[in-house]
């Protein structure tokens, strides 16, 4: 079983250090530390585990250094910054198990720029030899790239000519969407497999600053303390410790303090089930530093991605997640006013964005979801993010006790897809009269019939037919392909405007989830398979 909690002190990849303002990512890839057997990470080159221990030290660097305003992310190999995905990895691994590599690569690329745009801290990639493949994809996701000019050093994205394969988390679209390099040259340089360096690199747009060797350090120092002056971050703040979550495991699911998954395997559900905080949760500033980690917001943050990835990833037939909520509406209510009045302090800042990037799993999950609201729910502000992100929702339509639910201030900004926008834009259009007449009923609770005038939900059945309706809709969702229904949902969820965040997880990783499964990349003579062989690949040249 993958597990995706890490400490610095157990990093087999990564260093991390501090130095005022900067800190620095190393990356010292162990050749045989692979978090699956067989292949060796030879040249920087990374698998999931590597990419895990990333997204861990990205989260402490948030949270327990505020006085960071600009990461630098290197390398402690000679002439060598990042090789990229391991190849023999990809090559004998199973269609599921690099879809959701590559997920989760694209995910935390994705996070670093959500970081920049939203916390404050911004990135440098000192690119100090070659940057091959999702190398130069996570030198892409910084903010500035400098190179070292040498007269060897280079960016490339090898994967056309060498693997038949895409440039696959999101490297064709940051050349045309992030640094604007021009198609024709984006053409030409994705099908270079030895890459580009120096002078040209610059030119084309692929790298911001090139450096001779005897002046690189001193370069990439300048820069970093340039971003790292930008900052709005405070640096005479108390970092706030990320404690090791409390979970258990067993035959039902997994257990949290505030999250809990029940699994049943015969029916292919899950049944994940979020607690509201309690009714003496920190409201004010002081107390909401006092409580750190354990604040109820970033705990439940911390608790559904840590749970959404374990399921993604080891529960793969547990195709229909159902989300419940339990607990007490005004006391969710009560929190995110906190959130909202609290916005501007750097650490409520960061739980919003953890809050965001763990809700943006759910629409590039392969999984069918839906909203069950029954009696004790609180599916009201932060919360009702679940409901909204789901395919669908049913609440209990009863005269006497019924559910409520809810919207708070928190619904009409800061949780948005990854296309810019909000939800409930999402779900009635940026321009809609029906959101400002939703922002009229802000903590007010609706019953399931007021509920579904608004548009809020999706049926509300009686109590007569609540069970059978219920039952029968999973049911009839589980008999589906799970094929289609994911090529469905990823349609549907993303209303619209586009961005690079769409294009990365609706089209880029479309096309190369296809071409993972052709046989030009992936047959027996497919050039993912025959890689360092010494034999060419046979290819079929029909155009499909």
């Amino acid at each position: 079983m993958i597990t995706f909690d890490r400490d610095p002190a157990t990093y087999q990849h990564w260093r991390l250090s501090f130095d005022g303002p900067v800190a620095t990512l190393t990356l010292d890839v162990a050749e045989d530390a692979g978090i699956e057997p067989g292949y060796k990470l030879k040249l920087n080159s990374y698998d999931l585990g590597v990419d895990i221990e990333l997204r861990d030290a990205l989260d402490r660097i948030r949270f327990e250094h505020p006085e960071v305003g600009a990461v630098v992310i290197a390398s402690a190999k000679d002439r060598m910054f990042c090789a990229g995905a391991n190849i023999y990895m990809l090559g004998k691994s199973s269609h599921a198990w690099k879809v959701n590599f590559c997920k989760f690569t694209n995910e935390t690329r994705n996070g670093i720029e959500d970081t920049s745009e939203h916390s404050g801290l911004k990135f440098l990639a000192a690119v100090n030899g070659t940057a091959a493949g999702g190398g130069y994809e996570l030198a892409l996701a910084c903010d500035e790239i400098v190179l070292v000019d040498d007269r060897s050093s280079a960016v490339s994205f090898p994967e056309v000519p060498l693997l038949a394969v895409l440039p696959g988390t999101g490297g064709l679209t940051r050349l045309v969407d992030k640094r604007n390099v021009r198609r024709d040259l984006a053409d030409v340089f994705c099908t270079t497999a030895e890459g580009l360096g120096g002078a040209k690199a610059k030119a084309w747009g692929l790298v911001d600053e090139i450096a001779p060797p005897r002046a690189f350090a001193e370069k990439v120092q300048e820069r970093a303390m340039a971003l790292a002056a930008k900052t709005d971050r405070p640096h005479d703040a108390k970092g706030i410790a990320l404690t090791p979550l409390k979970r258990t495991f067993d035959e039902s699911g997994v257990h949290y303090e505030h999250v809990d998954v029940a699994i049943d395997a015969p029916a292919r559900t899950i049944e994940i089930t979020v607690h509201a905080p309690s009714a003496n949760e920190a409201e004010e500033l002081d107390a909401i530093l006092e409580a750190g980690a354990n604040w109820w917001p970033l705990a439940i943050a911390r608790e559904l991605d840590d749970a959404i990835l374990h399921l993604r990833t080891n529960v793969r037939e547990g195709g229909i997640w159902l989300f419940k909520t339990r607990g007490d509406l005004d006391a969710v209510l009560r929190i995110d006013r906190a959130l909202d009045k609290h916005s501007g302090n750097w650490f409520v800042r960061e739980t919003i964005g953890f809050l965001r990037r763990a809700l943006g799993r759910l629409e590039v999950s392969s999984r069918s979801i839906y909203a069950v609201i029954d009696e004790d729910s609180a599916f009201a502000g932060t919360l009702f993010e679940l409901a909204l992100a789901a395919d669908r929702s049913y609440m209990l339509a009863s005269e006497e006790n019924g559910p409520r639910v809810a919207l708070s201030a928190m619904n009409f900004g800061p949780y948005t897809l990854p296309n810019g926008v909000t939800r409930l834009e999402a779900r009635f259009g940026s321009e809609s009269p029906k959101l400002a007449a939703l922002r009229a009923r802000v903590d007010a609770p609706m019953n399931a019939e007021e509920a579904l005038n608004a548009g809020l939900i999706t049926f509300a059945p009686d109590e007569l037919d609540w069970e059978d309706e219920l039952r029968l809709a999973i049911e009839e969702r589980a008999s589906l392909s799970p094929d289609a229904l994911t090529g469905m949902e990823a349609s549907l969820r993303f209303g619209g405007r586009e961005t690079m965040a769409t294009k990365i997880f609706g089209r880029l990783s479309a096309w190369q989830n296809w071409i993972f499964i052709r046989p030009n990349a992936v047959g027996e003579e497919g050039a993912l398979k025959l890689f360092g062989s010494g034999s060419k690949p046979r290819f079929s040249w029909e155009r499909i």
